[in-house]
Formats: C-alpha cells, structure tokens, sequence
C-alpha cells in the first residue's frame, strides 16, 4: 500500500474557458476534436497547480466530466433527463433547495467505451508524481434509479446495480493494466445514509437503507479483490455542490457496517466541520488500514490555519495511531463542473495547506 501523507480527493474548479466549451459543445457549436484540446489545457493548468502546490497524489481534476459520477452516463447507453427526478440539497444556513438528479436510467446499459482510460493515460503523460484515477461506487448510482421509469429496463434495482458493479470491476481491470496504481472510490450516499431525510429518499426510490449499505460494501470489495499492485481508497463525505451539502451527522451510525469490512485500504473521511461529529468512530478503523482526514473545506473560501489543523489531528489520535493518519481536503472543489463558490487562488492555498502541514507532522 502506498502511503501518501498529502492527498486530494479529486475534482478541482473549472476555468470559465472550459465550462463555455461545455456550453458550445452542448449546442453543436464545437467539434470534438476541439473541445478535447480544450480539455487538456485544462488538465495541464490542473495539474501544475497542484505540482506547485506540492500534495503527494495528482488527480485530473475530472476536467472531463460533468459531475464527479458522470463516466458512465457519458460512456454507456441507458440514461437520459428525467426532471420528476429530484434530491434534496441544504444550504451551508441549512435551508432546503431541491435540484434535478443530473439523469435517470431509462434503458438497459450498454458501454460504448471505457469510462476513464482516456482521463488517466493523457494525466500519466502529464507528470512524473503519483496520480489518482476516480470512480464512483456501484451503489451511487442509486440515484439514478426513478421507480416507474427505469423497471421497464430492469426488474429491479438490485439487477441494475449488478450490471452497474460489473462495468466498473472491468473498469478498474482495464486501469490496472494500463499502470494506475492508486483508485479512489467515491461514495457519497454512505454519507446520505446517516442521515434520515435522504435515507427516506432512498426509500421511496425502493432502497432499504440498510441493506444498501450492507450490500454496497460488498459490490466495493468485488471490485477492488483481484487487483493486489492498486492501493483503493474509499472516499466518504455528505454531499458538495456549490456550496451546499446532502446529509449530516457523525459517522457513527455506519462505521461498523464499513470500516472493517471494506476492502479498500485507505478512508478518505469528511471532517471540516460540526456536521460531520467527532472522531470516536476512528476506533473501527482495522490496523491494516489509513485514514485520510479532510479537513480542509471545499464549500467555504476561509483559509484554515497550519495550528488548527495540527490540533485536530492531534485529536483524532486519540482513536487512531499517527502513523496511519493522513491528511487532505474533505472532498473535492467542483464535484459539480460548475464548482463551489471559492477562488482559484484559495484553491491553490489549501492545496498548499495540506502539503505543508502533512510535511510539517510526519516528515516522511
């Protein structure tokens, strides 16, 4: 397993330049071969701000992608707008604002190509430091799930999520082969599933909360065994776009169901502020696994300071030995394309933040 003191969780902000070839593209106003060149600058202004930045592990800060989750409704067939399908989001002042689901499933999935070969063999290319690919969980695809809509396609959730979970283990084959060496799976409804307004969302949608938590720890390990040279993280938060969050709550409620039975060696955990309780629940971590402390927020453009975030760890300590703590944001800067509300050069300085005091505490 690789140790990396200073790491990222994935998306960072999109320049203007790209989301307005988002919108060109979107109305047939810019080839593909165009916005693709627009892509990699993007990639490459990414990646030299995260290089300066000195943080451990590079990602491509899913330039590619609409959302965090968007792989594979761009690379398969079987999804398309549904407005009736809704979430809700909470301000940070904790008002409710409901938003359409990016789409729904409509139709049986077909892959027409491999959901992020294409973002991890042009990064690799990029630089000679450690790179993360990302992929979201089976279970996040729950969302896209619309009772009354998709079961004309599949007789039930469950046989959706198989087919699902089985075109993202050949994705990570298919990382593997090409060289990736660390992959983070993303799983923000874990996160929803402390919370009992979105466990009542997923509810309605023909979930059991319960045994989505269960049976999502288990699609997780069936995509990580088999692939021994990869270190997986498993990446936890409560939601994140534009400043908004999905869930609260500590991680109590579901750390016995997850860290000690998943398979992925590193916990990449949201911890930057009241919503997300304390660190008691760290003692379920297993000694074979690290614990990624995101304490740096993504929603709010305050810098935190190098004292702070020393006397949490410190904290979390308590429950879990230094040496398998680690240190990055607690999720990503634009998990939605269009980003949080926080400048460039905030970015930067967080990203700084966290490489300077992952230095400052372990030095190794």
């Amino acid at each position: 397993m690789k140790h990396y003191r200073a790491d990222v969780v994935g998306s960072m902000l999109r320049p203007d330049y790209l989301l307005h070839a988002r919108e060109q593209f979107a109305s047939g106003s810019l080839a593909d071969a165009e916005l693709k060149r627009i892509e990699d600058r993007a990639v490459d202004e990414c990646v030299a701000i995260q290089e300066r930045a000195g943080v451990d592990v590079l990602t491509d800060g899913e330039m590619r992608r609409h959302v965090f989750a968007s792989q594979l409704a761009q690379a398969c067939e079987g999804f398309a707008s549904i407005p009736s399908n809704q979430v809700d989001w909470f301000t940070l002042d904790g008002r409710v604002e409901t938003s359409p689901v990016t789409v729904g499933l409509v139709g049986k999935l077909r892959r027409k190509r491999h959901l992020s070969s294409e973002e991890f063999v042009y990064l690799r290319a990029k630089t000679a430091r450690p790179t993360k690919m990302t992929i979201p969980s089976p279970t996040m695809y729950a969302y896209y799930w619309v009772p009354g809509v998709s079961n004309a396609a599949y007789p039930s959730p469950e046989a959706y999520l198989a087919d699902v979970t089985g075109i993202l283990k050949d994705e990570v084959t298919e990382l593997g082969r090409l060289g990736a060496e660390y992959i983070q799976i993303d799983a923000p409804e874990f996160g929803m599933l402390i919370d009992e307004h979105q466990r009542a969302w997923f509810a309605r949608k023909g979930f059991d909360p319960d045994r989505m938590l269960h049976d999502g720890v288990e699609m997780i390990n069936a995509i990580i065994d088999g692939h021994p040279g990869i270190t997986f993280g498993l990446h936890i938060c409560r939601g994140n776009d534009a400043n908004r969050y999905m869930a609260k709550g500590g991680y109590s409620r579901i750390a016995v169901q997850i860290f000690p039975r998943t398979h992925a060696q590193r916990l990449l955990l949201e911890y930057d502020d009241e919503r997300s309780g304390d660190f008691a629940p760290l003692a379920s971590v297993p000694e074979d696994k690290v614990v990624v402390l995101g304490l740096i927020s993504t929603k709010t453009p305050r810098e935190e300071s190098a004292a702070e975030l020393r006397a949490r760890i410190k904290e979390a300590g308590a429950y879990i030995p230094l040496d398998r703590l680690a240190l990055s944001p607690q999720c990503g800067f634009a998990s939605v394309a269009k980003g949080n509300a926080i400048g460039f050069e905030t970015q930067e300085n967080k990203l700084r933040l966290v490489a300077t005091v992952a230095r400052q505490i372990w030095n190794d």
